[in-house]
């Protein structure tokens, strides 16, 4: 029998490796700060690195949407694969042209373009969706904090947040032939 009720404990599951690491970044800057010597280096160092790590692993919690959506998604050498009961396919990460993020259905989506062959449609609370960020920060050109964002934005239209032609920016209008 547990004391904390459900929602509260996938919110625990889903910062925990955060909260290990906060706990971590507080032992380096305990010893960083109240010791000397060589141990007050190896706070810092300590500090360093689990403060890049912390950062890492917030954008990870923030993109996860949580388990429990139709369907799961496995990811293995280049290759995202969707299974759901009424959808599914595979798609390799090299061939992607076009990552797009829909807010309007419930659950959100991303959508997948592979030149040739349909949409790939993922919901983002998939059964080990979390593991896309990694797959999509991969891409070139594509930051992570412009996947984070995507989430966060409006909902009223699918948001194109990534293609592959690097003549065409997203962010930037096209060129004109003539003014």
């Amino acid at each position: 029998m547990s004391f904390i009720r459900p929602e509260a404990q996938k919110l625990l599951n889903k910062y925990k490796a955060v909260a290990i690491l906060g706990a971590i970044f507080g032992a380096g800057g305990y010893w960083a700060f109240f010791s000397f010597g060589l141990l007050a280096w190896l706070g810092y160092i300590v500090m360093g690195v689990s403060g890049v790590l912390l950062f890492s692993f917030l954008q990870r919690a923030w993109f996860s949407r949580g388990d429990g959506g139709r369907g799961f998604v496995e990811i293995d050498e280049g290759q995202i694969s969707y299974f759901a009961p009424d959808s599914g396919g595979v798609i390799a990460v090299r061939e992607l042209c076009e990552l797009a993020y829909d807010g309007r259905p419930n659950p959100p989506v991303w959508t997948l373009s592979q030149a040739g062959l349909p949409d790939l449609v993922i919901p983002v609370n998939a059964k080990g969706a979390a593991e896309l960020f990694d797959a999509f920060a991969a891409l070139p050109g594509l930051s992570a904090d412009r996947l984070l964002g995507a989430q966060r934005g409006a909902t009223d239209h699918a948001r194109v947040i990534w293609r592959k032609d690097a003549l065409l920016r997203i962010d930037t209008p096209r060129p004109r032939l003539h003014s």
